[in-house]
């Protein structure tokens, strides 16, 4: 067995009970147990600003969100469907993390993406507005499976749970998949 996978997963929403937080939590207790992965915290960073670069007083989040995403071995982003596309605070993450030019947290890093929606089309249009952004960040993107959760609403108990066994098969499947990417881009 390989050693131990450290994933970074910056979730879209801010909010406290989000469901992309709910769906961080089901998907690492069925993550093979090489998989460790760990939230990173975006609400608290600046609006990039490339003239704060070149500032003695960089943001420390900048470099505490630098150095969190660098540290990873993988990247998982989980997020909802803002207007067809990614909530802004998830945009200034990439943007942040891709900065200064040439110095990208993101380059190379096996990845993957997992939308959810309240609707039907399990955040389709989130999905794959941000792999567009992925191509260009040089994170290699695991392709199947796609994961698309509508109805997100409805598939947690009060207490977090999963409410029924075939979306936790997918989430323990999904994970079985991330797994199996790190480990063939890694090694």
């Amino acid at each position: 067995m390989s050693a131990t996978r450290n994933v970074a997963v910056p979730v879209g929403s801010l909010r406290k009970g989000a469901y992309s937080r709910l769906t961080d939590n089901a998907l690492m207790a069925l993550a093979p147990s090489r998989v460790r992965a760990g939230i990173v915290e975006i609400g608290a960073l600046p609006l990039y600003n490339q003239d704060l670069e070149d500032d003695a007083d960089r943001p420390p989040a900048w470099a505490e969100f630098r150095t969190q995403v660098k540290a990873a071995d993988a990247v998982l982003f989980i997020t909802p469907e803002y207007n067809r596309s990614v909530p802004a605070g998830l945009k200034n993450a990439i943007d942040v993390g891709s900065r200064p030019y040439g110095h990208s947290v993101w380059d190379r890093k096996p990845g993957t993406v997992l939308s959810i929606s309240p609707g039907g089309i399990g955040g389709f249009g989130a999905n794959h507005h941000l792999r567009q952004s992925l191509v260009f960040l040089n994170v290699l993107p695991m392709q199947q499976p796609e994961a698309y959760i509508g109805g997100i609403a409805d598939v947690f108990e009060a207490d977090g749970s999963v409410v029924n066994e075939a979306t936790q098969n997918f989430f323990r499947d999904f994970m079985a998949a991330v797994d199996a990417w790190i480990e063939t881009i890694l090694g």
